[in-house]
């Protein structure tokens, strides 16, 4: 009769069920990241999740199947995949920065590639270590114990994501942290099979160079994150950083016939400091002119405080409530000089109100009205802003209109988008208000347009209204001109953007995609 394979230690059976946990951590962190890094630079955040995760798990599929060919040696098996883990996994975020910079039309090749190879790598580990504690640990017990710490893994990562890891380190150093944990389990895996493992120093060697390597990674994470954006952008970085939301990018071209500053969100460009006075003036003016004497004002998005200034313009006004979601964005924008320098300082005024907050709750819960209401959102490139279009926001703007109100929206390019930006006015119309659509010429942007929407219908300022003296752009002679569309841009039938559709998403994307290509 065969002698039964020696029980090991409890502490073995310990330090492989802790190394699940972080196993599972890791493994989500890197799907969760790519995830991220998709949505940012691709946008549709929801298709880029989708497909990324599908991928990710048909991946995980394929290495647990590929596990049932690993017969010998399994410890010296499990730290090579951990090690491979990673490198893989903890560089992914800084290589497909480094993709985006220097070789943008490779970026969804790589996303896949590292996606795929990271996914297989990671559902080889799981099979393996059920079957290193299977020596002495009954296949019930297994299971269950292997499965909870798995799930309780996944469960720490997902809630740490978005709320401490991105904002705190950023998704460069996150995904490198996780990879200094994966290195750091097979290190732990070194010492605990030790006596089993047949090339010990080489293993070593390994081991101590991954973590070197991923150690150096992060204590240069800004260096590579700079170097990559600094290629992407064509003026120099001067400020970047990944919030929860999204990644702000300022940059800065100083010189003569130069842009100024550059607010991109995503690798979208916001505003152009040489230019961004035409489409705030174009914004905000035509409907607090119309209105007269407004006091009570909102701001919905323009965290950057351009659309704030310009309404601080007006005398009558005398409270301004900012809504924006992210408040990375307010925060810049009050706090680093050059960028509170552009909009006058207006964020500190003692008659705005700054909200952090979502929008579209926030008009759910409210109960204030308003005279005007300016709505400076990113375009709807995903779900998420489509929201923000739809008849059910439309209809909570006007819930929060005073009875003389009126309110502005941003759309998009009626040249470029054209069945994008008449969907947003027929959006409009569709919960009772009246519109009046208009466009500018903004040369960083191209033909720009926007829509004046309330209950009563909106009028052409005369040009002995309150105009504000220091306006650049906009005068009584020159206003009319907006309101005049050529017949490139003139309406045409469109649906109804509603949240159960979002219509508005794809053809948004069709639209504009067609220009990418």
């Amino acid at each position: 009769m065969s002698n039964p394979i020696p029980r090991q230690p409890p502490a073995v059976e310990v330090a492989l069920l802790a190394s699940v946990f972080v196993i599972a951590a890791c493994g989500l962190l890197y799907e969760l990241a790519a995830a991220a890094l998709a949505s940012y630079v691709l946008g549709d955040s929801v298709l880029q999740f989708s497909t990324v995760i599908g991928a990710y798990l048909f991946a995980m599929g394929g290495g647990s199947y590929l596990s049932r060919f690993f017969d010998r040696q399994l410890p010296a098996h499990f730290l090579r995949i951990e090690l491979l883990v990673a490198l893989a996994g903890g560089l992914l975020p800084a290589m497909l920065f480094w993709v985006h910079g220097y070789a943008p039309d490779a970026f969804r090749f790589a996303l896949y590639a590292l996606v795929l190879l990271v996914g297989m790598l990671v559902g080889l580990e799981i099979p393996l270590v059920m079957r290193i504690l299977k020596r002495n640990v009954a296949l019930k017990d297994l299971v269950s114990q292997v499965l909870t710490f798995d799930y309780l893994g996944a469960l720490a990562v997902s809630v740490a994501f978005p709320l401490l890891l991105v904002p705190k380190l950023g998704l460069v150093r996150t995904g490198l942290l996780f990879g200094l944990m994966n290195a750091a389990v097979a290190l732990w895996a070194l010492w605990l099979f030790r006596h089993e493992l047949r090339h010990f120093k080489s293993h070593a060697v390994a081991s101590l160079s991954t973590l070197a390597v991923l150690g150096a990674a992060f204590a240069g994470a800004d260096a590579i994150t700079t170097l990559a954006e600094d290629k992407f952008y064509a003026d120099k970085v001067v400020y970047a950083t990944t919030s929860p939301y999204q990644r702000i990018v300022v940059t800065n071209n100083p010189g003569e016939g130069r842009t100024g500053h550059r607010l991109f969100l995503n690798g979208n460009l916001q505003f152009a400091e040489r230019d961004e006075y035409r489409y705030h003036e174009a914004l905000v003016h035509p409907a607090m002119l119309a209105h007269g004497a407004p006091q009570r004002v909102a701001v919905l998005g323009g965290g950057d405080g351009m659309a704030v200034r310009e309404v601080l313009k007006h005398p009558s006004v005398a409270e301004v409530t900012l809504v924006e979601l992210d408040p990375a964005m307010t925060e810049l924008f009050t706090r680093t000089p050059a960028l509170a320098a552009l909009n006058g300082r207006a964020l500190m005024d003692s008659r705005v109100r700054v909200v952090n907050a979502d929008a579209f709750t926030w008009l759910k819960l409210s109960t204030e009205v308003f005279d005007v209401i300016v709505v400076d959102f990113p375009d709807p490139t995903n779900f998420a802003v489509g929201k923000l279009y739809t008849q059910s926001f439309y209809s909570l703007l006007d819930q929060r209109l005073s009875a003389s109100g009126y309110a502005v929206v941003q759309t998009t390019s009626p040249l470029v988008a054209r069945q994008s930006y008449w969907t947003v006015v027929n959006t409009m119309e569709s919960v009772g208000l009246r519109t009046a659509p208009y466009h500018a010429h903004v040369p960083s942007f191209g033909e720009w347009g926007f829509v004046i929407a309330s209950r009563r219908p909106w009028r052409l300022p005369t040009a002995d209204a309150a105009w504000p003296q220091n306006l650049r752009f906009l005068n009584p002679q020159t206003l009319p001109l907006l309101f005049d569309f050529p017949q490139d841009m003139a309406r045409v039938p469109t649906e109804v953007n509603r949240l159960s559709n979002q219509v508005l998403v794809h053809t948004y994307e069709t639209e504009w995609g067609r220009v990418a290509h």
